[in-house]
């Protein structure tokens, strides 16, 4: 019993669980529906009783009424021959044409079958019994048998033999028939009065919710373009959806007052860092140039110092010059652009990275191309992208940077045959001061690590130039494949030497060597 009971409350959860999971359109509905088919079922079920009972009253009215009129009509003589003679004002045949009835005519004393609507039964003679075969009724009264209503009138008095008992039976075949229309018509208008209050339940609640869905779509479009100034449609009647749209109206003015508030400040921050920035490098150049002439003075132990001291300078100033270029980028600080030849940012960068790359052998294949840009953030972008792979990679690693032109875009393509850049990394490689574990020298030792800022200053440059970055594959014995793609460019870049074809810079034996 109590697993029964468990059983029951779990399906009635299952069930609560499923009606709750249903959009509230069709939850509406289906309410509406399920009182409509309560409602329609009690009154069908208060119909069809009553509507028995009538029919069932007045047909039982019906064959009484009819076996007192062939009880009124019928006039029996008992015939010479011991048989009876019925005098009727209609023949008994087409008396019970009309209903179907049967008719049965018995001696009141012995219970013998005297006649039917067929015919007089002849006693002494052998016939077939008739069907139905109905018993012999011993008094008077009404009674159902082998599916007929029966109706035994009082007693027939046949002078001077005795008297006669007169069944008449109509079949209750008709009756049910009509009954079973009547349920089944009843039937059908629950079925259909709640089909059409479900249909009717949808129709109102998709009505109902309209304004729900504009309010919807209206939170969809604010969040696509994340713009909480746009308006939200407010629903003509003042209801609770109203309220809703106003509620939300007042929030998006307070969430786009304080993102203006927000705004404020961080382009204030953003100017900060790049106003200081800019200040940080003169003092620093300064510094810098004292260093240098410091470690050519000192000897020794002071000498040294000097050196590690310039070396932390240098690198404070690429930091500041980083934090210069991003902070520039996000106070929207845009660089003249003029018309700038890639290949030849790349020749240069190449040139400058070459010193370090000694290792690895460096392959430039410089096509032309000519792109509408600032020249120095190119230069960045080149030298951050080589300078990855060749500080990331092991010795004797072979780097390739290319530039061509393809489909109306300058691209170029800076890739290794290293072992690539982790998993977990792949899909912040962009971000700022996201960095690596770094590789292990042949001695076991971490390599020197950047500040995390090469690649996202690549991304920001590449952005500021209505261009992207992408790392098209990475691991696998493929390496690392990163292509940077830039609106081509028109007009006259700078003028210098001829147009260089292919450079090869470095080896594993630490040579430079060119070809053209």
């Amino acid at each position: 019993m109590a697993s029964l009971g468990s059983y029951i409350r779990s399906a009635a959860r299952a069930t609560f669980s499923a009606y709750r999971s249903l959009p509230i359109r069709w939850r509406l509905a289906g309410g509406s529906a399920a009182l409509t088919f309560v409602i329609l079922a009690a009154f069908a079920v208060l119909v069809g009783v009553l509507t028995t009972r009538q029919l069932r009253n007045q047909f039982n009215d019906q064959v009484a009424q009819a076996a007192q009129q062939l009880r009124g009509e019928l006039k029996l003589r008992l015939l010479p021959n011991g048989a009876l003679t019925c005098n009727t004002t209609v023949s008994l045949s087409d008396y019970v044409t009309a209903e179907r009835a049967q008719i049965r005519i018995f001696d009141a004393r012995g219970g013998d079958l005297l006649c039917t609507q067929e015919g007089i039964r002849i006693k002494g003679t052998k016939q077939p019994p008739p069907t139905p075969a109905f018993t012999a009724p011993t008094r008077g009264g009404t009674y159902q048998e082998l599916g007929y209503r029966v109706v035994v009138p009082r007693h027939l008095e046949v002078r001077p033999e005795g008297d006669v008992f007169l069944l008449y039976a109509v079949p209750l075949s008709d009756l049910d028939h009509t009954l079973n229309r009547v349920q089944f018509f009843l039937l059908l208008g629950v079925l259909g009065g709640t089909f059409l209050a479900l249909l009717a339940g949808l129709a109102t609640a998709q009505r109902a919710t309209r304004p729900i869905s504009q309010l919807t779509e209206a939170a969809r479009e604010i969040e696509r373009t994340r713009d909480p100034s746009r308006h939200v449609p407010h629903p003509k009647a003042d209801d609770e959806v109203a309220e809703l749209a106003r509620t939300l109206e007042g929030m998006l003015q307070s969430l786009d007052e304080a993102r203006g508030v927000t705004e404020a400040m961080l382009n204030r921050q953003r100017e900060f860092v790049a106003d200081a920035s800019h200040e940080l490098r003169t003092p620093l150049t300064s510094v810098l140039t004292s260093l240098e002439l410091l470690s050519e003075e000192l000897d020794g132990e002071q000498a040294d110092t000097a050196r590690m001291a310039l070396r932390s300078a240098r690198r404070m100033r690429r930091l500041v010059g980083d934090l210069l270029l991003l902070a520039r980028v996000d106070a929207k600080r845009v660089q003249p652009h003029h018309p700038t030849r890639m290949d030849r940012v790349l020749m240069e960068a190449a040139s400058e990275i070459g010193p370090v790359a000694e290792e690895h052998a460096l392959e430039i294949d410089a096509r032309r191309a000519i792109v509408s840009g600032a020249r120095d953030d190119l230069h960045r972008l080149v030298l951050n992208l080589i300078e990855n792979a060749v500080k990331h990679t092991p010795p004797g690693t072979h780097v390739r940077a290319s530039t061509m032109t393809a489909n109306g875009d300058v691209m170029l393509v800076v890739e290794d045959d290293g072992p690539g850049i982790s998993q977990e990394l792949q899909d912040r490689i962009f971000e700022r001061f996201v960095r690596g574990s770094g590789d292990r020298s042949p001695d076991g030792q971490d390599r020197a690590r950047g500040s995390g800022l090469g690649l996202s200053i690549v991304r920001a440059v590449a952005e500021s130039h209505g261009g992207s970055v992408a790392l098209e594959h990475s691991g696998g014995g493929r390496g690392a494949r990163f292509v940077v793609r830039l609106p081509a460019g028109a007009g006259p870049a700078a003028r210098g030497n001829g147009d260089q074809t292919s450079t090869t810079t470095g080896s594993t034996m630490g040579r430079r060597r060119s070809r053209s």
